[in-house]
């Protein structure tokens, strides 16, 4: 798993035949999921599964069940374990979790904010030493307040995320998945809005569509030129404004040049071809 990854791809943690796949399509990081993937009596056997297939040379994030069920517990136990890299906390809605998660696990772990409860203390889950990323659970929230259409509907809790992230000092929070498999413009265009407001990463729920996240999320050759540019001109003017291409450039855009090659992944290796055997 990537320091910062651009994609997380969920696999169902009853499901251990497609673990391995699943670490094979490209993803920056594989999400086990013990919570919506798995039927109330299904909970302890697939516990069991993953805790069986973990691999330190393969860590995994696992999202856990809520605080308040009664698996939560027993999830925490198994987080301990070597092969877990971070724990996604769902319903996050206040610091009480995000504390007991950290505390008895000692992983990282990824706020999945999803509700109105979750809105109002974002900026607080943000600053809970342990929690390095929030990330936007856009269909609960949708369904939590009674909203429909997901073009504009979301676009204030989306940017509550983003500034909460940024006053917290995390990585740029990962949006939510984009339910529609097999429409890759959807994808392309949630992706890209999701770029735009400041996101970092997004969820997928099917290998096809981490290719397109994974793109993204990484700036494109003739940004990476431009900002280098930027840095060659910002050192030659010692700091002062200049212009590049007929624009000026001050602190704030020697800052987003900053931020593009921070973002980009020309040291890390080609991201393989997805394969075409599903881990979904």
């Amino acid at each position: 798993m990537t320091s910062s990854p651009r994609s997380y791809l969920f696999v169902p943690g009853n499901r251990p035949e497609r673990f391995a796949k699943a670490l094979r399509c490209g993803a920056d990081a594989v999400v086990i999921d013990l919570e919506d993937a798995v039927s109330p009596a299904g909970k302890s056997a697939a516990r069991d599964c993953v805790a069986a297939a973990l691999d330190p040379a393969t860590p995994v994030v696992v999202r856990i069940n809520a605080a308040g069920t009664p698996w939560f517990a027993d999830d925490l136990e198994l987080c301990r374990l070597p092969g877990v890299a971070a724990v996604m906390l769902p319903k996050a809605e206040g610091i009480e979790a995000a504390c007991a998660v950290v505390e008895t696990t000692l992983r990282d772990v990824l706020a999945l904010v999803e509700s109105a409860a979750g809105i109002d203390t974002v900026r607080a889950i943000a600053r809970v030493p342990g929690v390095v990323r929030l990330v936007f659970g856009s269909l609960d929230l949708q369904a939590d307040l009674g909203i429909e259409g997901e073009d504009d509907a979301l676009l204030a809790f989306r940017s509550e995320l983003v500034l909460a992230s940024r006053l917290g000092g995390l990585a740029a929070p990962a949006d939510g998945v984009t339910p529609a498999i097999d429409d890759s413009a959807r994808l392309a265009a949630d992706a890209a809005r999701a770029r735009r407001l400041g996101f970092g990463a997004k969820m997928c729920i099917h290998p096809r569509q981490v290719d397109a996240v994974n793109l993204a999320f990484t700036p494109t050759p003739a940004q990476l030129d431009w900002a280098r540019r930027v840095l060659e001109g910002w050192r030659a003017a010692d700091g002062g404004v200049f212009t590049l291409d007929g624009r000026m450039v001050d602190a704030p855009v020697q800052r987003l040049a900053v931020a593009l090659l921070a973002r980009s992944r020309t040291d890390a290796a080609p991201a393989t071809p997805s394969p075409t055997t599903d881990a979904q």
